[in-house]
């Protein structure tokens, strides 16, 4: 990995790892807020499970963001979603690696709101731009360079993405007006963070 790569990266995440408290979900639902397309279309074209449930803990992160004293149980919220785990041994449809990277965000997600993972933020941000660095080595016909894979258009999109998302949770306070910003802001482009269509 070259240095410039390597520095912009560490940056991003540096970043990342210095939010927390509201900002750190907030970030991290933004984030997977852009993912979840993924999670929906495998369960669509496999018939795994239905994706319904991922749609409504993600929809009970954003109330608990707008309105944190909703009395939301995590707990249970957490069991149901990791029922939902596609094992990548049994498809060999490549779909299945963006799906994990989406309930492994949900789960972080969880963990952070219940305070017992605390990086993460961090984790949902590299599992974000390491599905899109796959992605993108897995369309290639050959070996790609990591100048090759930052200069693909997803890649320049995923990590001007997380570094806008910095900016606007600096610039915009803890509340619902902040939430409907950052989810507008995470389904403005209409394709996930590989670019598959939201539905």
């Amino acid at each position: 990995m070259s240095e410039n790569i390597l520095s912009e990266k560490l940056n991003t995440f540096q970043q990342v790892r210095e939010l927390n408290g509201w900002q750190a979900i907030a970030f991290s639902a933004t984030l997977l807020e852009r993912m979840l397309p993924n999670y929906l279309l495998f369960c669509e074209v496999t018939e795994f499970a239905d994706p319904t449930q991922y749609r409504n803990t993600l929809n009970s992160i954003w109330e608990w963001l707008s309105s944190p004293k909703s009395k939301i149980n995590f707990s249970v919220q957490l069991e149901k979603v990791e029922e939902l785990v596609p094992d990548a041994e049994q498809f060999d449809n490549y779909g299945v690696f963006p799906a994990i990277d989406v309930c492994m965000s949900m789960t972080a997600i969880i963990q952070l709101i219940q305070q017992e993972d605390l990086q993460g933020a961090v984790v949902v941000s590299k599992l974000s731009q390491g599905g899109v660095e796959a992605f993108i080595e897995a369309q290639a016909e050959e070996a790609l360079s990591n100048a090759e894979i930052k200069a693909h258009p997803l890649m320049a999109w995923e990590i001007a993405t997380q570094q806008e998302l910095l900016v606007l949770l600096k610039q915009h306070p803890k509340n619902a007006d902040t939430c409907k910003r950052l989810k507008a802001f995470a389904t403005s482009e209409g394709i996930s963070n590989i670019g598959i269509e939201i539905i």
